[in-house]
């Protein structure tokens, strides 16, 4: 009989947890908003970085690298896997897939990427690009370059939202197929070149106190025609030529 009551009371008991009502107000664990893990405070040698949670307003000036085929098909931060011929970068706080105008303010070129990946984490480089962005702005062959970056916003329709452009193809290419420290050297590439393609030029450069001139071979609208004429031209006895921009 006393198992019985006490039996009982265990049942009441417990049918009268079951009908409370949570007090007004509160939220269970699973109605709280959650930060994605992508945005969550991490540590890198021994440096702790914070995301930002919005990016309106931001402008940061400093350094550019870039990063390429040692990281093509690996995953990035937030999921994607790294492709070195997209235009995107990699920013240590800004938030993940948002675009950013950035400026090589050496030579003015600007260029639109997206950020998916987290780094730099070098001093003083504020901004890590693909093999595509850094094509664009001129800082694939020095590998640095002092930039200037806006926060533009994520693609979509909203007013506060950044449409990204159908393409980031279109543009003025050249070829350059030679780089000389002798300026009759590259004179002379420069007088064959144009025979062949109608235009060639040569540029003078300085990079870190050395004098180098610099040959380029035609024209194109495209970074396509552009590296179709490159295929060919490294085919044909200059196998150490590649596509840039034309400033």
């Amino acid at each position: 009989m006393l198992k019985r009551l006490l039996y009982c009371f265990f049942c009441m008991l417990l049918l009268s947890s079951c009908g409370a009502k949570k007090p007004s107000g509160t939220k269970s664990l699973d109605s709280q908003p959650r930060t994605k893990a992508s945005q969550k405070p991490y540590s890198v040698y021994g440096q702790r970085y914070e995301p930002l949670q919005n990016h309106n307003g931001f402008v940061q000036a400093g350094m550019a690298s870039w990063y390429g085929k040692d990281f093509h098909g690996k995953k990035t931060s937030n999921g994607e896997k790294y492709d070195m011929y997209a235009m995107t970068a990699a920013h240590k706080t800004l938030p993940l897939g948002v675009y950013v105008k950035v400026k090589n303010r050496n030579n003015g070129r600007e260029a639109v990427v997206r950020v998916n990946d987290r780094g730099p984490f070098v001093k003083g480089r504020i901004i890590d690009l693909s093999y595509a962005a850094a094509k664009k702005l001129g800082v694939d062959i020095a590998g640095t370059a002092p930039v200037r970056i806006e926060a533009l916003g994520y693609q979509g329709s909203a007013p506060d939202r950044y449409k990204a452009p159908e393409t980031y193809d279109a543009g003025s290419y050249t070829v350059q197929v030679g780089s000389f420290k002798e300026q009759s050297n590259a004179q002379r590439l420069s007088m064959e070149m144009r025979k062949q393609s109608g235009f060639s030029e040569v540029r003078r450069t300085d990079i870190n106190g050395e004098i180098f001139y610099r040959v380029y071979s035609g024209k194109f609208s495209s970074l396509n025609a552009a590296e179709t004429a490159e295929q060919e031209l490294s085919e044909h006895g200059y196998p150490g030529c590649f596509a840039v921009a034309l400033e």
